[in-house]
């Protein structure tokens, strides 16, 4: 997994009022949470848009004060309307604890079925995988080569080195789906040979 680098400051006062101000002066209101104790803090608006507004899962190394911590974002809370940061919850991490996280899967090949007039169709653009951070990869990366038309990949049926992978087995990450064009043709080669058979 990449990393990025974050700075962020103790929060002492922590309701709603002081939020608010905080995100008036530009910074976003933040908590850690970790196997001890949580922290209060905020970071920069402008600096944390790094780690959120992107499709790459980051491991945020967060200087809180001159002290070292890491971690990985656990939840964002935006507006409803406008979709700008409100808070941002964080989840401390080692080397050796097992984190779940949602990882982008990536395919590769060309599906059979589409050479048939097929459409390849992602249902899922994450799996959330389980294992200490540095074996888990930033991407997921599936062959769909062999998927025939009207057929689809489960995430039951995947398997990666060193993850345990923690999304329900019959979720479909993706399918090769009939394209009108490819009924069509299906129709017109059916009623052929009907006619030729009569």
């Amino acid at each position: 997994m990449k990393e990025i680098n974050l700075t962020g400051k103790k929060r002492t006062d922590v309701g709603k009022k002081a939020a608010k101000s905080l995100r008036k002066e530009g910074f976003i209101p933040c908590n850690m949470y970790g196997e001890k104790e949580s922290i209060s803090f905020a970071i920069a608006e402008g600096e944390l848009r790094k780690a959120v507004f992107t499709p790459i899962i980051y491991v945020c190394n967060i200087d809180i004060d001159g002290t070292p911590h890491k971690a990985i974002i656990k939840e964002i809370q935006q507006h409803p309307v406008t979709d700008a940061m409100l808070h941002v919850d964080f989840y401390e991490i080692n080397e050796t604890k097992a984190i779940t996280v949602g990882i982008p899967v990536k395919t590769t090949g060309h599906a059979i079925g589409v050479r048939d007039g097929g459409k390849l169709a992602m249902s899922i653009r994450k799996i959330n995988v389980t294992a200490p951070y540095k074996q888990i990869p930033e991407e997921l990366t599936i062959d769909v080569s062999s998927l025939a038309l009207g057929k689809s990949i489960k995430v039951g049926a995947l398997h990666f080195d060193g993850l345990d992978i923690a999304t329900s087995p019959e979720v479909v990450v993706c399918s090769v789906r009939m394209t009108r064009q490819a009924r069509s043709a299906a129709s017109s080669e059916e009623g052929d040979a009907e006619g030729a058979a009569e």
